[in-house]
């Protein structure tokens, strides 16, 4: 799945987990960019993610994300099959 849609279906996550139908994330977007962005609300985020692409991220991984582009690439590699 290519970068950018794998970002479109991300926003729609983003704004149903955050409530806010302005959030439009790109790859260099981090939790400091998005004002609802805490710990539960990430969280939750991860629960939402990993059900919406049928991945699972280990923890590792997820302490890992820098930023959404970090999420992508790994989004990427799980749905490849790697």
């Amino acid at each position: 799945m290519e970068t950018a849609e794998i970002i479109v279906q991300l926003n729609t996550v983003f704004r149903r987990v955050f409530e806010n139908e302005n959030i439009n994330i790109t790859v260099e977007t981090t939790a400091m960019d998005v004002e609802e962005w805490d710990s539960l609300s990430h969280t939750i985020l991860m629960m939402e993610v990993e059900k919406f692409f049928n991945v699972k991220f280990k923890l590792k991984e997820m302490l890992g994300f820098k930023n959404i582009g970090d999420m992508v690439n790994t989004i990427q590699t799980k749905l490849a099959g790697a």
